[in-house]
């Protein structure tokens, strides 16, 4: 048997011819290697001394083999500050000193450590580019080192492809913190006239003498479209937040029963008028979930909302929680109205469509099952839908739940003002409102009206309002957010470092509607956040509550320590 210079092993058997084919390819494939320009090969000896230079690496570095070989090492051709930190690096990974030099390039190759890095070369007219570069250690027959291999490709495109990407991403954060500020805005814009719209239309619907049948219809007109048109809005700008990913979620572990309970009080109403037998489970554990409480709510009312709505005359809506899989609750809303094929049920969670209804004498903007998605995916939860065409639908999503207690927000406090009674006829209470808007001054002076054992005071800007509230110690302050000079939020902070009205419960009324915003406001210490267009119901029933809260902290302020 004979070795040849090539590596390969031939029996006395094999022919010359043989032997010569071989010789004759394997020297084909290594000048095939040592003269491609696709990448390039630089070798070593043990010292870092370049050996070989293909044409590769002569194409890319604009050298030539004479003017680098046994002169110049593979560090020399680096870019010396990322020589230099890869060196530390090194040092700080290896816990062991590394030379900033070829040192810093073949220690890993040293140890037998499989090393491809990512460094930039710089050419012989001074250009650069990122090179991926695979080192390894070349040992003869005793295992000792005499070498280095290093193989490099030029990383120009991929960098540019990435770089192309995170421009085109910067851009597109960009457009859509653009769009939600937009939104936001519009938001504000829009609802400061819509308050007006939808405050006085509830004024006249609830005022006295009552309005006539005629005026009653167009009275309910408007509130039907105005409410429409709040819906609206806040669906569009759910829909803007969470596509921005600045949707903020405040997932604590919450009651999903309690929750169920308040859905169930609040579309009961919408169910009667409509002739619609919507049916409750009787549950008798809280069933903790961990979720944000305002938006389970959102979803819920909405599935509700839609199964009453799409249901047929005199038609039934049943809701189940059931146990599910993986330690979850699954809330189901059953109706029997039309169904949906499987065509529609393939388009259902998409913007804007909403499955032929257009027609509909039911108003809707095919929004919200969208958002509802998006709310409970956020929240960690699942949803979907199963439906037969001529007997209904039933909507379903289901949450993770928790062991974690829960602690209902303003339960305690409630309770603990509840016991406080206000006598209209033996206490005058005092009001400051503070707002620009003339519409809505006289919104609430006409609902201030109907409560004489209110006495309201107005101010224009934030600095009268301050003025006033000084002057006053008004029991409670209702404020604007958007104020000419100073804003409500710091208004508010002069008011809270006042001793004499820090303990003035303020109550936010404002445009600003978008969740950061009412946390923002709350956070900065708002007893209350109410948005505009104003429910008179919410806005009547949080004036009582600020009302008892300010009854108590008085009877406190005044009680004798030597009877407590």
């Amino acid at each position: 048997m004979q070795t040849l210079e090539t590596g390969f092993t031939f029996t006395d058997g094999i022919s010359e011819e043989r032997r010569q084919a071989v010789l004759l390819k394997t020297g084909a494939l290594q000048n095939a290697i040592l003269t491609s320009e696709n990448f390039s090969i630089i070798a070593t000896d043990e010292k870092g001394i370049i050996q070989l230079f293909n044409v590769g690496a002569e194409r890319m570095l604009g050298y030539e083999a004479s003017e680098v070989v046994n002169r110049i090492n593979p560090s020399d051709i680096h870019d010396p500050q990322e020589v230099k930190a890869r060196a530390q690096a090194l040092s700080l990974e290896l816990a062991t000193s590394i030379s900033p030099g070829f040192e810093a390039l073949a220690f890993k190759a040293s140890r037998g450590i499989e090393d491809i890095y990512e460094l930039t070369y710089i050419c012989k007219d001074g250009s650069r580019f990122p090179a991926i570069v695979s080192i390894t250690a070349l040992r003869d027959d005793y295992g000792t080192i005499i070498g280095y291999l290093l193989i490099g490709t030029d990383n120009s495109v991929r960098h540019k492809i990435e770089l192309d990407l995170q421009a085109a991403m910067a851009d597109a954060k960009k457009a859509n913190l653009a769009k939600s500020d937009f939104l936001s805005s519009m938001s504000h814009e829009l609802r400061t006239p819509l308050s007006a719209i939808l405050g006085f239309a509830q004024l006249i619907e609830s005022g006295s003498p009552q309005p006539t049948p005629t005026q009653k219809r167009s009275v309910d007109q408007i509130l039907k479209a105005g409410w429409y048109l709040l819906d609206l809005i806040n669906e569009i700008l759910d829909l803007a937040l969470i596509e921005s990913g600045k949707l903020i979620l405040s997932l604590e572990p919450i009651s999903l029963t309690e929750v169920v309970r308040e859905c169930k009080a609040m579309i009961l109403p919408q169910a009667q008028k409509r002739g619609i037998g919507v049916s409750f489970p009787l549950l008798e554990f809280p069933y903790i979930v961990k979720a944000d409480r305002t938006r389970v709510k959102q979803v819920l009312i909405n599935l509700l909302s839609n199964a009453i709505k799409y249901n047929r005359e005199g038609g039934t809506v049943v809701v189940d929680c059931i146990a599910a899989d993986e330690g979850r609750i699954r809330v189901c809303v059953k109706d029997v109205g039309e169904g949906l094929s499987a065509e529609k049920l393939a388009q259902l969670f998409q913007p804007f469509n909403r499955l032929g209804q257009e027609s509909n004498d039911e108003e809707g903007t095919g929004i919200g099952l969208v958002v509802c998605k998006r709310l409970i995916e956020l929240m960690g939860g699942t949803i979907g839908v199963e439906s037969t065409v001529g007997q209904g639908s039933v909507f379903w999503f289901e949450l993770n739940l928790t062991n974690e207690i829960t602690l209902e927000p303003h339960a305690a406090e409630l309770v603990e003002l509840s016991n406080i009674h206000i006598n209209a006829e033996a206490h005058s209470h005092t009001l400051l409102y503070v707002e620009d808007n003339p519409a809505n001054l006289m919104l609430v002076e006409d609902l201030i009206a109907r409560r004489p054992d209110i006495r309201l005071l107005t101010a224009r800007d934030a600095t009268r309002g301050i003025e006033i509230a000084r002057a006053e110690l008004p029991d409670v302050i209702l404020m604007d957010i958007n104020l000419p000079g100073i804003s409500g939020i710091k208004a508010l902070k002069i008011l809270l470092e006042d001793a004499s009205t820090a303990s003035i419960p303020v109550i936010a009324l404002s445009a600003n509607a978008i969740p950061r915003d009412i946390e923002k406001g709350l956070e900065a210490g708002f007893f209350r956040y109410l948005t505009k267009p104003i429910k008179v119901n919410e806005f009547m029933n949080t004036l009582d509550v600020a009302l008892k809260f300010a009854k108590a902290d008085t009877v406190c302020e005044n009680r004798d320590p030597e009877h407590d």
